[in-house]
């Protein structure tokens, strides 16, 4: 079984192209839905807690809105929170491979490349669009996010320009068809 990749920066329209693979035959992982759900795993929690403390929980509940506050613009809290979501997505990933009956499977995620999981995968498409483009993308799709706080989360990522020359393949996405 092949695994593919397919990434982007927030707002270049992975999710849209993935669903091209989907009508391909290629089943597509939601890394960002995965991780979502993480979220509410104890043993995720239980570490969060260690590395970060009790000032991004409501008691029992993980707070996400401070955890992003905390980490989006801190490369080194973005890292280790990185490292407790990462491997756990990837076996989450890996299950799901094992139960698809298709000649390949595909994970969606924008941070394969921050992430160094390019190696988990056969080939790693990148979706590209402009910054304008991603921008508006961003806010018809979260109005509530000013534009401090977009630019805060694309400057979190790798520069688009890096991706696309990691790339095996790159899909120029600037319209919206």
């Amino acid at each position: 079984m092949k695994k593919l990749a397919i990434t982007g920066g927030i707002g270049t329209g992975k999710t849209f192209i993935s669903k091209q693979f989907i009508e391909q035959g290629i089943p597509v992982f939601y890394a960002d839905d995965e991780a979502k759900k993480l979220y509410r795993d104890i043993e995720v929690l239980r570490q969060i807690r260690d590395v970060f403390g009790n000032d991004v929980f409501d008691g029992d509940q993980l707070n996400l809105s401070r955890l992003s506050a905390l980490v989006f613009g801190d490369e080194k809290r973005l890292r280790a929170l990185e490292n407790i979501i990462h491997p756990m997505v990837m076996k989450k990933f890996d299950e799901w491979a094992a139960q698809q009956n298709a000649e390949s499977v595909m994970m969606e995620s924008a941070i394969i490349f921050e992430g160094h999981l390019e190696k988990y995968f056969d080939k790693v498409y990148v979706v590209n669009a402009s910054l304008e483009t991603r921008l508006a993308r961003i806010r018809r799709r979260n109005p509530e996010l000013s534009d401090n706080e977009i630019l805060a989360r694309i400057n979190a990522q790798m520069p688009q320009e890096e991706k696309c020359a990691l790339a095996d393949e790159v899909i120029e996405h600037d319209e919206d068809l």
